[in-house]
């Protein structure tokens, strides 16, 4: 090993405090950190950029939101507690990581992760499952955890000096804590409230989509964030429950759906998306949105702005 020559660090950075204190572990071993994020559909950079800005560091941001649409759909390694493929989603991020590494020569990959952290994804077994899968075997650091977990080659061969690691397991945070006051971190995220896959609610808008449509796209997963989800006779329904829902609707529109607005009078707009709609459908749908309509007071009918293939006409409902 040429010890004049500076070793290079690729590290998963999401934001939160223990890749923060796993960027600074390594930097006060003279270790270059250079953080990378991966961004899916429930999980995006911003935390990771207010970190990696207080640590000083340029953030590189890699999309994989179409990748995990596949994973989600079937993972090799099954849900966790709710429609979270934990340790399908750290392995789709560590084997790109695997290929920055392989492409720009830096020495080894490095994540905050903590052994027994999480019951799903971060137990020992998890933990060797993806970084096996990734071509990462014995490159993969997690300096939190890594006196408790058997030596990488950069710490057997002196690119990083074991000894100035940590020995972290379980979910107790007083360690980082308290090293988060001695680094002088602050502000830094909590760890509950995590990915919404894990989410029991949100959770089975998710496996009702794969029961009633065998195909999905990145923008049929975007959709499960908006607005109440109804289905009927395979027919999507997504009714918004406020201004902002209703703006996120719009913006989501495919060619083949149909948006639903009442007219003169407040309410939701309401997306129908599916292979085939037909006019008993939208009948159907009206009268769904007529109930979410909370100013219809006596009205016997409601005018409808009715959008399809970028064609507006108006339809009446008849209460």
């Amino acid at each position: 090993m040429d010890k004049n020559k500076k070793v290079r660090c690729l590290l998963l950075l999401s934001g939160g405090l223990d890749s923060t204190l796993a960027v600074k572990l390594l930097i006060n071993q003279g270790i270059e950190v250079s953080p990378i994020n991966f961004a899916t559909s429930f999980c995006g950079p911003k935390k990771a950029r207010v970190s990696a800005l207080h640590l000083g560091l340029a953030l590189r941001e890699i999309n994989i939101k179409n990748e995990f649409v596949d994973i989600l759909k079937k993972p090799k390694h099954g849900y966790g507690a709710g429609m979270n493929p934990c340790i399908d989603c750290h392995g789709i991020m560590l084997k790109k990581a695997k290929q920055v590494m392989d492409e720009e020569g830096f020495d080894f990959v490095a994540t905050g992760e903590v052994l027994n952290e999480r019951p799903m994804s971060q137990n020992k077994r998890s933990l060797k499952i993806v970084e096996k899968d990734a071509g990462l075997e014995g490159y993969l650091l997690r300096p939190l955890s890594a006196q408790v977990l058997e030596p990488t080659i950069p710490e057997l061969d002196g690119r990083v000096d074991r000894e100035k690691l940590l020995n972290i397991s379980g979910r107790n945070r007083k360690i980082q804590i308290a090293l988060a006051e001695k680094f002088g971190i602050k502000d830094y995220p909590t760890p509950a409230g995590g990915c919404a896959l894990t989410q029991e609610d949100f959770a089975k808008r998710v496996s009702e989509l794969f029961k009633n449509q065998s195909s999905c796209t990145l923008e049929d997963v975007e959709l499960l964030k908006v607005g109440r989800q109804i289905w009927q006779d395979g027919v999507r329904m997504v009714v918004g429950r406020n201004e902002v829902d209703n703006e996120r609707i719009k913006r989501l529109v495919e060619p083949n759906d149909i948006i639903l607005e009442p007219i003169n009078i407040s309410g939701p707009t309401m997306l129908l998306r599916a292979r085939e709609i037909t006019e008993s459908n939208i009948e159907q749908a009206l009268k769904i949105e007529v109930k979410y309509i909370k100013s219809v007071g006596e009205r016997d009918k409601i005018l409808f702005t009715c959008i399809r293939n970028g064609v507006k006409e108006t339809i009446e409902f008849i209460k």
